[in-house]
């Protein structure tokens, strides 16, 4: 059994007298890392410098940290509602100081998205690296600890952890241990949120050298409450629903793209003639690939399990059984209610999730015939930034090398859609972005960095409608692009690609692609939010109803600072139009309903008319 402990300073002394001082330290991605393992460590190398301690993780989480007054007042109290107890990670604290000392090194291979850009250690100790290859990258730096997160549960008097929410890359190096190609201490610390998930990571106490088990080391969950999915977000979702064929396989990623995406393939289920409707209205002339209700259902494999699975789950769309699971999944990160429903699921429904390595979900390699017989029909969606004209995908840094997050799975989903019969690999991205008071086009002639090449293009998805662009010439590809990409930037486009000679001179873009502007996305979208088919918050909210009204209008009301010219407008609408009782509620919550200052007076007229714009 391992060795237990209950308190951290305690542990990391343990752990430095059994390896010594120079330790190479793995951290789960996301929601894994110990934090109070991790803490300890990073407090004894920080007042011993003969200790050399190097962190290899991913995906730092950190609680939100709002910037202006708005943001402050209505955040604020969500922040204290659901990280209020989460413990700050040490490390991440000195990177954004600069005060990272020269002893302790910390290395990672994917970003909270755009967290660390501009902030240069970060981005020079960053690996490029597909997600399936971090765990040899860890061994090849000579890993000697892993601390993770993990449930307990004590069977027929035998306690067992389970590596719960992240089986990713620690499956991979406990083979790796088992094999002899690596020798590690694995330090586990117990939380009592965290589910105990059936299958690979239900391990033995004695595949742990040393456990943090204590009620005063535990703590509440990193949980990002979901976001609302925006009328562009729904468009997405809805043009990839109409692209998965029953009885094939799903992959997703976190946002509100999936989210969309799930909710979309709800309703072409449960309510299929609303759903032939709504893509009429979004895309007429342009029938979607897929439209039946799924008899066969779908069978999972995504190496992040999103709470979008689950509502898949609840609606009998994820049901196709592959030796009796029905979903795959290598890591988790969520809302609280997606952590509540794995705890509370009956033992038979959660056995039918099982947590794997990733090498497992991201790539076919070991078992091929089997998962090849498994993912028939396979349609792997993930987000990029932007694209090029010719097939390119950018999502994860820009041209002057920051990264923004990194590569993660998405290479290795895009790579097995095309060795996979039948499969295809799904990029959905925004069509356009606001820089400022400037609108943007994220569909570009080139672009200085890319994710994905475009020998590897297959179907882009914007809100406009879907761009099926394998084995595609180029001139066609080009064609197939200005099509999705918005109208305010297709002749630029258009020119640019003519004088280069990558498109004929007489091409014309179909008139039925001349109205890609987000008004009209609106207007198609308009009746099935008003039926409440594509609700917000498809899938539950951390936000209470006044949150959740709050949320566009504040959203709207940022939009409006980026365009000066709107704000007159709004001031003026607030000021001459007194608020009924639920803006009065609303702007009482933000501390709006007595101000006291002229800035106050300004903001409380800006927020109500904002959430009459909003309604």
């Amino acid at each position: 059994m391992p060795k237990l402990f209950s308190d951290p300073e305690a542990i990391a002394e343990d752990i430095i007298r059994d390896v010594g001082t120079n330790l190479v330290v793995g951290l789960p991605l996301g929601l894994g890392k110990a934090n109070h393992v991790v803490n300890a460590l990073y407090a004894r190398a920080v007042a011993d410098r003969s200790i050399k301690l190097t962190f290899f993780s991913a995906l730092t989480l950190e609680k939100p940290r709002p910037s202006s007054l708005l943001e402050r007042r209505l955040i604020g109290p969500v922040i204290d509602r659901l990280f209020g107890g989460y413990p700050d990670l040490a490390y991440a604290s000195a990177l954004h100081a600069g005060e990272l000392p020269p002893n302790i090194e910390v290395i990672e291979f994917f970003f909270l998205a755009g967290k660390w850009l501009h902030v240069p250690y970060a981005q020079q100790h960053y690996i490029s690296a597909n997600y399936t290859h971090a765990a040899s990258y860890l061994l090849s730096r000579g890993l000697n600890v892993v601390t993770q997160l993990v449930a307990k549960r004590v069977v027929d008097g035998e306690t067992r952890y389970s590596l719960s929410c992240n089986t990713d890359t620690t499956l991979d190096i406990l083979r790796a241990r088992s094999e002899g190609r690596a020798s590690f201490r694995l330090i586990g610390q117990v939380n009592s949120e965290l589910p105990f998930m059936p299958g690979a990571g239900d391990l033995r106490g004695d595949e742990f050298s040393a456990v943090l088990d204590s009620p005063g080391t535990d703590f509440p969950l990193f949980a990002p409450p979901a976001e609302p999915v925006s009328d562009t977000k729904y468009a997405i979702g809805l043009h990839a629903a109409g692209l998965v064929p029953d009885g094939g396989t799903l992959q997703i990623g976190i946002g509100q793209v999936g989210d969309a995406l799930a909710q979309g393939l709800i309703v072409r289920h449960h309510d299929n003639a609303q759903f032939l409707t709504i893509m009429k209205r979004l895309a007429p002339g342009a029938a979607p690939a897929e439209t039946a209700p799924f008899a066969k259902g779908l069978y999972g494999v995504s190496e992040m399990l999103v709470d979008a699975f689950l509502g898949l789950i609840d609606a009998d769309i994820l049901k196709r059984e592959v030796d009796g699971v029905t979903l795959h999944g290598a890591f988790f990160l969520g809302p609280k209610s997606l952590y509540r429903a794995l705890r509370e699921m009956p033992a038979e429904q959660l056995a039918r999730i099982q947590m794997m390595p990733v090498s497992f979900t991201n790539q076919l390699y070991g078992d091929e015939d089997a998962k090849r017989q498994a993912r028939v029909g396979a349609r792997f969606v993930n987000t990029a930034m932007m694209a090029t004209l010719m097939g390119a995908a950018i999502s994860d840094g820009l041209e002057d090398g920051q990264v923004v997050s990194g590569v993660g799975g998405q290479y290795n989903f895009v790579a097995q859609a095309f060795e996979l019969q039948g499969a295809r690999s799904v990029l959905a991205l925004e069509s356009t972005r606001q820089a400022g008071r400037h609108t943007l086009s994220n569909i570009r002639w080139n672009y200085g960095h890319q994710t994905i090449p475009r020998h590897l293009r297959d179907v882009f998805v914007t809100e406009y409608g879907v761009a099926d662009v394998r084995g595609k010439s180029d001139a066609e590809t080009i064609a197939a692009m200005l099509a999705v990409t918005d109208s305010r930037f297709q002749d630029e486009l258009a020119r640019v690609a003519k004088d280069a000679g990558k498109l004929p001179k007489q091409h014309e873009i179909p008139r039925s692609h001349r109205e890609n502007f987000p008004d009209r996305i609106a207007q198609a979208l308009k009746p099935a939010r008003d039926a409440g088919l594509l609700p917000s918050f498809p899938f539950g909210s951390d936000f209470d109803d006044v949150e959740q009204r709050l949320i566009p209008a504040l959203q709207l009301l940022r939009e409006a600072q980026q365009r000066p010219m709107q704000l007159p407008g709004l001031l003026w609408q607030g000021m001459t139009q007194p608020p009924d009782a639920s803006k009065r509620e609303a702007l009482k919550r933000l501390g709006l309903d007595h101000p006291k200052t002229f800035a106050e007076r300004a903001y409380r007229a800006l927020v109500n008319a904002a959430l009459a714009r909003a309604g």
